[in-house]
């Protein structure tokens, strides 16, 4: 099999990012030498992929269920918000400066200094070199095809199809309801050419009597001309790598049956308006008998048995929100009765005393919450990595993607060169029962998450002892093959296939939304 297909949404979080993964282990596991790829993204979650690049964390989940390395080309434009008006913009995985709204979307280009037609170049060059090393490059789509205001300065969605002749499929939530007028909807509001490229619909997180929705789909495939592909259950459980942060508005869940009411371990996560590197703690949820929820209250910060301060695109602003809603008390009150707090890049930056900072506020500096001897300064220069060390004699990987150099001034240090403390001081700060660290993704790295939930348990006095043989990277190759499954029982696979290689059918109906 050789082609391409770009799965697009009739909304944001509609399904695109886990059904191209289902789409690329569906294809990996025939054999199918597979890439993802997104042109443009505008996400706070991202990671350091093995080349040294920084793209969309759901990118590299994607690769990783394609299994193959993930790279920068599979994400070659990322947008990171840091207010409502402006982001810091990554190109080929580097940073490439600021962009503003305005800027960005208007005729000056990105950062007011270039043009917009050079990020698509840069994009097309991308697509171009994925596709000549990989025999299927499957490229999710961004919001949805029919922000009829973005439609112009494209790269994305229709842009993209229409550049290099790419056929479209369109997935629409029903769990929102109107996913019929929002499958048609999105269709009709889209020019003759670009409609031309849409050759089918699927249907995602179904739940109900499916005999319910036959009517449905036939008169939707009539209307439109195109068929539905196929109709995807709503799979509970499903947790890799989300790309907006719309799902920490999601209440919690537990990722496994507790072990005990007694011994369940509850973990408050503070949703800071700027959130960025959310799924850090998907890997705590993996744990049976671990709840995690995402809040902004001080009642439930102070009731839990950990509590976390995730990273942020904003440190100052998201520290100054976090002081006007009183979380601030509420975490210095758990460190003055040692139950424990956790910060992690800039929530770890927002633990310690001071934050210089010339680069985020024309104010200089601010004070930090004190509970960490450790000072925070901004520099121009991003620092990528994927550094690895121990946490007393357990080896830890993680990767960084941190603005501001962290110097601590006591405490104890949390990762170390070598093993029990000897060697370099590589990161983080410990300090009672408050923690701090720059790397991401260290809780994916089983035998320290583990033993941190236990000192964490053991703090709170609860009851949890972990499971033997959990295995972060296991959970998630089952999330992928659960995913593929899907696709190949719900799906029409044949059509897919079809679709991949040959492109939507000619001369497709086209439909008039009075533009």
């Amino acid at each position: 099999m050789r082609g391409s297909l770009l799965v697009a949404g009739t909304t944001s979080d509609a399904g695109k990012s886990v059904l191209t993964a289902g789409i690329c282990r569906w294809l990996a596991r025939q054999g199918v030498r597979v890439a993802p790829f997104k042109a443009q993204n505008m996400s706070n979650n991202s990671m350091v992929a093995p080349d040294g690049a920084e793209i969309g964390r759901a990118q590299a989940m994607q690769a990783a269920a394609a299994g193959v390395p993930a790279e920068a080309a599979m994400n070659p434009v990322l947008l990171k918000p840091g207010t409502d008006l402006r982001s810091h913009l990554v190109v080929l995985g580097r940073p490439a400066g600021e962009a503003s709204a305005p800027g960005y979307w208007g005729s000056g280009g990105y950062g007011e200094s270039a043009g917009r037609a050079r990020l698509a170049s840069v994009a097309l060059a991308a697509y171009d070199d994925l596709r000549s090393r990989f025999d299927v490059v499957v490229c999710e789509g961004a919001g949805s095809p029919a922000e009829i205001n973005l439609r112009r300065d494209d790269i994305v969605n229709m842009g993209l199809a229409r550049a290099r002749g790419l056929p479209v499929i369109v997935v629409g939530d029903i769990d929102r309801g109107g996913v019929f007028a929002a499958l048609y909807g999105t269709l009709a509001l889209l020019d003759a050419a670009d409609q031309a490229h849409v050759g089918g619909f699927v249907i995602n997180k179904f739940r109900g009597d499916g005999d319910l929705l036959t009517p449905g789909l036939r008169q939707i495939a009539a209307l439109t001309g195109r068929p539905v592909l196929g109709v995807l259950p709503y799979l509970t459980g499903i947790w890799i790598d989300a790309e907006d942060a719309v799902v920490v508005e999601r209440p919690s869940s537990v990722s496994g049956p507790p072990t005990a009411a007694a011994g369940t371990l509850r973990v408050a996560v503070i949703r800071l308006p700027r959130i960025s590197n959310f799924t850090d703690v998907d890997a705590l949820a993996l744990e049976p008998g671990v709840l995690v929820r995402f809040t902004a209250t001080p009642g439930e910060v102070a009731d839990a048995d950990l509590a976390v301060v995730p990273g942020t695109r904003a440190t100052i602003a998201d520290l100054e929100w976090l002081r006007a809603r009183g979380l601030d008390a509420a975490l210095a009150r758990r460190a003055d009765a040692g139950l424990p707090v956790l910060g992690i890049c800039g929530g770890y930056q927002m633990l310690g005393a001071v934050i210089h900072d010339g680069i985020e506020s024309t104010s200089g500096s601010a004070d930090g919450l004190g509970l960490l001897p450790v000072v925070t300064t901004f520099a121009a220069a991003k620092v990528l990595g994927r550094p690895s060390g121990y946490a007393g004699s357990t080896p830890v990987t993680g990767y960084e993607i941190h603005h501001g150099a962290v110097r601590a001034h006591g405490g104890e240090p949390w990762f170390t060169s070598e093993p029990d403390g000897g060697g370099a001081a590589l990161d983080g700060c410990r300090l009672g029962a408050v923690s701090g660290t720059l790397w991401h993704g260290v809780f994916e790295n089983d035998a320290f998450r583990q033993a941190y939930l236990s000192q964490v348990a053991g703090r709170a006095g609860r009851d949890w002892v972990p499971v033997p043989g959990m295995s972060f990277e296991a959970a998630r190759q089952a999330q992928f093959d659960l995913l593929a499954d899907a696709v190949e029982r719900h799906l029409d696979t044949s059509a897919l296939s079809r679709l991949i290689e040959h492109g939507p059918a000619p001369s497709l109906p086209v439909l008039r939304a009075g533009l």
